[in-house]
Parts: structure tokens; sequence; C-alpha cells
């Protein structure tokens, strides 16, 4: 099995800062040490792919290097007591994709600490439509319930809406019953993100300005946030009074000028949302509630299925703020 080759995406660093990237062939044996060595069936791409595939140094140290935070496959070759032969697994988050060997390849291997069994419920398609993005709008949704949100409370902003999170996080509400407004600079995609679930669509210019008012005018009983920046700071000073924000990227920037008066003349708050170091609980956990009450059965929409062999031109089309839902990559494509 250790000379075995297989296709992977590497992107390797030809002059200072200067990077290509091209599909080679690689051999297991040149994989990092671990406990669970998994064969994978599918991956999906994220924002993280596309800036780890361009080069950037934040989140891939060096290179060449494999992207790819998500993976759902097969196990091939395990030497932890809780995977065998052929169990079906995800591996999402940690350092997978990162510094370590990613989904972009036909098999990654990884410490057993990072891999949850593919629930009941769930195929291994459909757990890598979701992938990081959905799986992080999961973890939005349910900080706003532990936080007061309920549907009585009035309208639900989503930003950055066609995005893998934002659109996963439209669904989701819409499912639980919220009002759900979509925020989003393409017009073109308003029946879309209508099929998803948005009862009304709003045009991100109407978030993105930066404004001197401390607060403006309560709108929203609470919001899901993938844009950051003046955006993320907008959309606090229009929360109403007890509302909350699930924070999650940084699209627009990581940076915003920020006043203390909507935390403490509204008791709005700011929740910080991070799935990558999850406790591997927690991570099984919101993969079953995905597989059972909270499993969206229109997945379908938002994905669009490719190969290997377009790969690089999906990542491109991230990066440059051109995709619409969510990337699902086949490696047996």
């Amino acid at each position: 099995m250790s000379d075995q080759s297989f296709k992977a995406l590497l992107v390797s660093e030809v002059a200072e800062k200067q990077f290509s990237s091209e599909l080679v062939e690689r051999s297991i044996s040149e994989l990092p040490a671990g406990d669970v060595l998994i064969s994978v069936e599918y991956s999906s791409i994220n924002y993280k792919d596309a800036l780890s595939a361009s080069g950037n140094k934040g989140v891939t140290r060096e290179y060449p290097h494999t992207p790819g935070i998500d993976a759902a496959g097969k196990v091939v070759e395990s030497f932890s007591e809780n995977f065998r032969e052929g169990d079906e697994v995800i591996v999402i988050g940690y350092d997978l994709g990162m510094n370590t060997a990613g989904g972009f390849g036909q098999f990654i291997r990884v410490p057993a600490t990072w891999v949850v069994p593919l629930p009941d419920g769930l195929s291994l398609r459909e757990s890598m439509v979701l992938g990081t993005a959905g799986f992080t709008a999961a973890l939005c949704v349910e900080k706003l319930l532990a936080n007061g949100l309920n549907k009585d409370n009035g309208r639900v902003l989503v930003t950055g809406a066609t995005g893998g999170v934002g659109v996963v996080a439209v669904a989701l509400l819409a499912k639980l019953g919220f009002e759900v407004i979509a925020s989003t600079g393409k017009a073109e995609a308003k029946a879309f993100l209508q099929t998803m679930g948005a009862a009304d669509i709003i045009d991100r210019s109407e978030l993105a300005e930066s404004s001197s008012r401390p607060l403006l005018k309560e709108q929203w009983a609470g919001a899901v946030d993938v844009v950051g920046g003046d955006t993320l700071f907008n959309v606090i000073k229009a929360v109403k009074y007890g509302g909350s924000v699930a924070a999650c990227g940084l699209v627009q920037s990581p940076v915003f000028q920020a006043s203390v008066l909507p935390f403490i003349l509204r008791g709005v708050n700011l929740l910080g949302v991070d799935s990558v170091e999850l406790p591997l609980a927690t991570k099984t956990r919101v993969w079953a509630l995905l597989a059972s009450d909270w499993k969206l059965e229109n997945l379908e929409k938002i994905v669009s299925e490719i190969g290997l062999d377009q790969l690089q031109d999906c990542l491109y089309r991230v990066l440059k703020g051109q995709a619409r839902g969510r990337y699902l990559l086949n490696l047996n494509a």
C-alpha cells in the first residue's frame, strides 16, 4: 500500500511569492504520519482552500502542498481501535489542508482524533456538499438559538448569502421556520436564494458603507455574518434589543471600527464561530444533527460537481468571489 500512487493537486512556490499548481502523481509513502489512511471519495472547495492554493502563508506555511480542508471517504488502513477498514468517515478542520496534505488528493493520512464516523442518514456525497461551509453555518444557527433567537423575534439576516456558509445558513434557518433576509451583491441570484428559503433579498451595498452613527434602526432579530468589516458593524448596529450576530468570516475585511453602544444600550451579542479546533465530540454531535433533524432536502440546488481537472479553475473563481453555492469535488471523476 505504501508504494501505491494517486492523483493530487500540488501547489509549489516556484519563485519568491510566485506559486503554481498542477495535478501530479504522488505516493502514499509521501503522506504524513497518522493513525488512519483514508481513500478520499469527495471533497469540497472553501475560501480557505483558495487562499492556500494561491500561496497565502497565513494559511499554509510550507510548500509544496496539497490543499483541501474537507474530505470524506473510506478507511483503508487504521492503527486506531476506533476505526476499521471500510468505515465511512468525515474529516474537516484541524490542520487538514492547511499544513497537512488535504482532500485535494485521493488519499489522506491523519490522526484518529480528527476523524468523525459518517452518521446514519447522511451519505459521503451529502457530507461534502455541506463540508466545512455547511458545518459552519450549522454552528452559527446553533449559537443563535442557544442565545435566545426564536421565530417570534422577527427577521434574521444572512450576509454573503450566495457563498457556501451563507446559502446553507439561509436554508437551515428557513427549514426551522425563520423569516430569512439574504444579503448579496449578485442581483441574478435572487430567484436562487428564494428557492433556498429566503423571504426577501437586499443588496449588500445597503450594509457595506461606513457610518459614524453608533446605532441604526432596529431591524434584525439576529444575523449570520460571513463578511466582516464595516458590514459586520452595520449589522450589529441594526440588531434588535437582546439579539445576536454569529460572525464567522472576513470576506470584506478582518477589522472594523466599532462602538460599545450596541452592546451596552441594546444588549447585543457578538458570537464568534470557529469550526477548525472544535472538540471531536462537538463535531460528531453537529454532523449527527445535519443528518437528522436539520437535514436539508434541497442540497442538490446548491451544488456543482467537478473533477480534479476542473479544480484549479474553480479555486480561482472562489478566490475572486465569483462562486455561487458549493463546489463538490469528486476525486474519482
